[in-house]
């Protein structure tokens, strides 16, 4: 598919508006990206922003969800489907009915509770709450990463830091909560009622639709 060029976060949030995902990086899906459809120039010019750094400004916005909700990849979901998301990864879970179930693993139990106890938290002060290094805990990636896929942590913001003249400096450190947090309880649970795989089907058929029939097997690898 080909999508219009985007050259601004507001161009990112309205595509990711109109047609409720959008990756990231490349996938397999042609056209099916941030990545692909950003120009060249905007990339780490050191002038300019660009797509690295309208993560954070999207991720606030509150108009779209920002994680690594794609085969472990980031990109940004529409609020509007999101709950659709939730219900089909979460398959009828909360996170605490997950933990009890023995679903959940501790270090992942650990995670989430440290960041609902704190609301948002970025990720340099889990790892130290946590013991995330050298001789202590490992995997910490492999947690943060899946508890996204199940939708039940996302990316508030990235934070950079800042030299002794106040100037920012080096990759942004990612920010997390959870989408109860930051969009409430209501919105996020509203398709509970709702079988999660008849939600599965209702965004396969969605994005079928909105993306000219891609090859079935890359689209299910981005939405399972």
């Amino acid at each position: 598919m080909k999508l219009r060029k985007l050259k601004s976060a507001e161009d990112i949030i309205k595509l990711t508006e109109e047609i409720g995902f959008l990756p990231f990086f490349a996938n397999g899906i042609e056209g099916f990206s941030v990545e692909e459809n950003c120009p060249g120039e905007l990339w780490f010019s050191g002038e300019v922003d660009g797509p690295w750094e309208w993560k954070g400004p999207i991720a606030r916005d509150g108009r779209c969800v920002y994680g690594k909700f794609f085969a472990g990849k980031a990109g940004f979901v529409s609020r509007e489907w999101f709950p659709v998301l939730a219900n089909y990864r979460r398959s009828g879970y909360d996170f605490d009915a997950r933990w009890d179930d023995g679903l959940a693993s501790k270090k992942d139990k650990d995670v989430y509770d440290l960041i609902c106890k704190n609301g948002v938290i970025i990720s340099k002060e889990i790892k130290r709450a946590l013991n995330y290094r050298k001789n202590g805990n490992t995997g910490f990636e492999t947690v943060i990463t899946r508890l996204q896929m199940q939708t039940y942590v996302n990316t508030a913001d990235f934070v950079y830091m800042r030299d002794k003249n106040g100037s920012a400096y080096g990759w942004g450190v990612a920010e997390y909560t959870t989408p109860e947090k930051m969009f409430g309880a209501d919105l996020i649970t509203k398709e509970y009622s709702r079988d999660p795989v008849e939600s599965r089907e209702i965004i396969k058929k969605h994005l079928e639709k909105t993306l000219g029939h891609p090859e079935e097997k890359l689209l299910l690898k981005l939405i399972k």
